[in-house]
């Protein structure tokens, strides 16, 4: 067992775990926040997307104990049903959704990405690495491609996540 202290959404937390503890196991066992989805558990779908220090993450594949300080937010720290995040509101608008599964770690990357391509950060699409990063169709599906939507509202959700960065802009 071990001592972790992490913030999420805001709140500081503290934890008594067993050092095997993923973030993921964490947030949804421990804090209860199970906005955060187990999915695959191995990395390669996506629906457990948090977003740590301002940069996304599959919270599966992390060690909670990893955490000591860092800043997390989750799914329920961007909005709440009576003051959503931009992002909620859009997917829910553009139907980015169907099972609703994937849609949290979907909503965390989606935000993550937009702050990813304001902050120049390159992706393998990027045509010019020495010129700001453009948000482009191309763009958010190769920053997506590590978010699974097993019902396929790809669509849906690029059109949501083209919306609030034409907000944004």
């Amino acid at each position: 067992m071990s001592k972790v202290s992490f913030s999420v959404n805001g709140e500081v937390r503290d934890l008594e775990l067993d050092t095997r503890t993923t973030l993921l196991d964490a947030l949804r066992e421990h804090l209860h926040l199970t906005g955060t989805k187990k999915g695959c558990d191995h990395g390669q779908c996506g629906a457990c997307t948090v977003i740590v220090d301002g940069r996304r993450i599959n919270a599966c594949l992390s060690l909670a104990v990893m955490h000591e300080g860092d800043a997390i937010t989750t799914v329920e720290g961007l909005g709440s049903p009576e003051n959503l995040h931009p992002m909620q509101a859009a997917f829910i608008k553009h139907d980015g959704f169907q099972c609703g599964y994937c849609t949290p770690g979907q909503i965390c990357s989606s935000v993550a990405v937009l702050e990813e391509i304001k902050a120049g950060i390159p992706s393998h699409v990027t045509a010019d690495l020495t010129a700001a990063s453009q948000v482009t169709p191309e763009e958010i599906r190769e920053r997506m491609s590590g978010n699974i939507c097993r019902c396929g509202a790809y669509s849906n959700i690029l059109d949501a996540i083209t919306e609030v960065a034409e907000r944004q802009a």
